[in-house]
């Protein structure tokens, strides 16, 4: 039999999933259509598996990764399902978890061993069970024991990562209990208790036990909260106590979570599985499918404006497709460099979580609601005490000061991922694609130290202390205290933007150093492509408003003087708004460049320049440094002849912080 031929991208070539207006409930059932219909091709003979394009490998076993295919997109078909959708490949799914769990087919999954992916996938077969009918109603009495067998009692007596993973356990026996299938009651009231020990207070959870400070989206939408809310709404009449606690840390988690997102309708890119893209707002469908009674001032018009805009901003994102129509590893574009050791080819279709949505019914006031924006409703600046951020919305875009948050284990890229100073919706984080000079570090919103005369950099990973402290009259700071060597010992204050200096904050670093360091303190990156032609930015031409000051002088020259600028003038680059930097402490020798990143660095934008401070501290020597960082993303109702406007008026060192430097 010839092999199906599915959706092409060819040049220039518009994904059906961009082509959708995005109003309603039906808008977004056809929108999850344009997702599931390029599988086709890649589902194996008996439809146990997809193999999706891409042919990488991951730790984990090939078999694995695509259980992951087929797994992952049925969270989007069972939510489908759920809210009375219809979808005409459902039976693929329902022939493939047949086949899957047969042990005497050839496409059989396998058991799972201790801390085997095949658990994470678990889940969205789990819930599937639970919402919709017909999939465990397709099966005949040996087919039901076989995914017994497979589904809950493979699973109850393995050991699982000490994180969120004990939910992937949950749902597996919740599925089959609502089924009247065999699971064990006992292992499901114990992971939910061991899971309780996450909660921290305010709403949020840890994404691990003591000793571990990791708050990123797997503590909403791509996990706790999210699968909190989902067992309310499944549990919630066997365990109205425990479904009315997950919901009133929704309630309050809800008031912090409202700052991660802009309106244009991007979220904060924020740690780890950021390519897992529009299940960042899966938190919000699941508030109204929860039955959640929102928080003052929240409004149902509000979330769905936040849900909305998110799949709306993505249709503007034409290059996270594969040619075969699918989902690819990346952000904005195919990316390796930020992906995790467990993102296979089918990981990313864990963006099928955002349409929860689909099954919230039809008269919920978030479908029947006018979207809204936040606006006034919340406030420009606030403390979010549990994550170790101070969340602003000031200069156009929604940004994250950031202290303290570390990864529990190596990942790649970890110090961008969760030891930058400030993440941003309109300016992403960036990766190192390399490990050998500034440009393949790209340290945009990071202090790099080298010691080596510029090959080897380090930043901030992990502190020695890190919190929300006040300055100033009750104003809120981020203090950190670490050390990229053991004799190089810094101390970073944040400082969010003012009203009247919206478009910059401040980062002070009080650094001793024990031996001879270079440093580099980067801005947000930027798109380096002029609009006209893509080619590199050019010295910055007010006509054009566009270009960069100083020159970009690439990463072959580095001693051209036309590439440098004083610390206290800065460095700045136009193109999709503005960044830049300055230095203002008194003069010290600090110099401004551009760092032409390498490219593939940047989530967002391929082709990225970081507006960066230089410097070198000599053997035994104590230095401050006050860098001012500006920001004026471009967006709707931004002219670009303002990009630069606040740009020659920097905030000024306040008075609390000369007299820290002074003591």
């Amino acid at each position: 039999m010839e092999p199906k031929t599915g959706l092409v991208l060819g040049y220039n070539g518009i994904h059906p999933f961009s082509k959708v207006k995005i109003t309603d409930r039906a808008s977004v059932q056809e929108l999850l259509r344009t997702l599931l219909d390029p599988l086709e091709p890649f589902f194996s003979p008996q439809k146990a598996r997809v193999k999706c394009p891409g042919a990488t490998a991951v730790r984990f076993d090939q078999t694995a990764s695509e259980v992951e295919g087929i797994c992952r997109p049925l969270w989007g078909l069972a939510c489908l399902l759920a809210g009375d959708g219809e979808y005409h490949g459902t039976e693929w799914w329902i022939q493939g978890i047949k086949s899957g769990t047969d042990p005497e087919n050839p496409e059989y999954w396998g058991y799972p061993r201790d801390n085997d992916q095949r658990m994470v996938e678990m889940c969205p077969l789990g819930y599937a069970l639970a919402v919709a009918p017909v999939i465990w109603q397709s099966f005949n009495e040996k087919e039901r024991e076989n995914v017994e067998n497979w589904l809950g009692n493979s699973i109850n007596e393995k050991n699982m990562p000490n994180t969120n993973w004990l939910w992937f356990r949950v749902f597996a026996n919740l599925g089959l209990k609502k089924n009247g299938g065999k699971f064990s009651q006992a292992r499901l009231d114990s992971d939910i208790e061991h899971l309780n020990t996450f909660y921290r207070g305010g709403g949020w959870s840890n994404d691990g036990p003591e000793g571990i400070h990791q708050m990123d989206y797997y503590s909403s939408s791509f996990a706790i909260q999210f699968l909190q809310l989902l067992y309310a709404k499944l549990a919630g009449e066997d365990e109205p106590e425990r479904a009315e606690e997950f919901k009133k840390r929704a309630q309050t988690v809800a008031l912090d979570l409202i700052h991660y997102y802009d309106n244009e309708g991007r979220s904060i890119p924020f740690g780890r599985s950021v390519g897992y893209r529009f299940a960042m707002v899966s938190f919000w469908g699941a508030l109204a499918y929860a039955g959640v009674e929102l928080p003052e001032p929240l409004t149902w018009g509000m979330v769905k404006g936040v849900v909305l805009r998110h799949l709306r901003w993505w249709q503007t994102q034409p290059d996270i497709w594969s040619p075969s129509g699918t989902l690819t590893i990346g952000y904005s574009y195919p990316n390796m460099y930020m992906a995790e050791n467990y993102n296979s080819p089918g990981s990313p279709y864990w963006a099928c979580l955002a349409f929860i949505c689909l099954a919230v019914p039809a008269d919920h006031p978030f479908w029947t609601s006018e979207e809204q924006f936040p606006g006034d409703a919340i406030p420009k600046i606030k403390e979010l005490k549990h994550p170790g951020h101070i969340a602003s919305y000031l200069g156009n875009h929604c940004m994250l000061l950031s202290s303290g948050q570390a990864c529990s284990y190596p990942m790649k890229g970890t110090h961008a991922k969760y030891g930058g100073f400030a993440y941003s919706s309109a300016y992403a984080y960036s990766v190192p694609p390399g490990l050998f000079t500034l440009e393949q570090y790209a340290l945009a919103s990071q202090l790099g130290f080298s010691d080596d005369g510029g090959e080897y950099w380090k930043t901030r990973r992990k502190c020695e202390y890190a919190g929300l402290e006040h300055r100033g009259g009750g104003a809120p700071v981020l203090v950190s205290v670490w050390k990229p060597y053991p004799d190089v010992a810094v101390r970073t204050t944040l400082v969010p933007p003012a009203p009247d200096a919206p478009n910059w904050h401040l980062r002070a670093h009080r650094v001793a150093a024990g031996r001879e360091v270079m440093t580099a303190d980067g801005s947000f990156a930027i798109c380096n492509q002029r609009a006209a032609d893509g080619r590199y930015l050019d010295p910055y031409d007010a006509a054009r408003c566009e270009g960069t000051h100083p020159k970009i002088i690439g990463n072959y020259d580095l001693y051209t003087p036309d590439g440098w600028s004083a610390g206290r003038e800065g460095a700045f680059a136009v193109s999709k708004g503005a960044v830049g930097i300055k230095a203002l402490e008194d003069d010290i020798g600090r110099a401004a460049n551009l760092v032409n990143a390498d490219p593939n660095s940047n989530l967002v934008e391929s082709r990225t320049v970081i507006p960066t401070l230089q410097h070198t501290i000599k053997q035994g020597e104590t230095v401050w440094y006050v860098s001012a960082i500006y920001a004026k993303p471009s967006g709707e109702g931004v002219p670009k002849e303002t990009y630069l406007d606040g740009w020659e008026k920097p905030p000024q060192i306040p008075g609390w912080l000369k007299a820290e430097m002074d003591a």
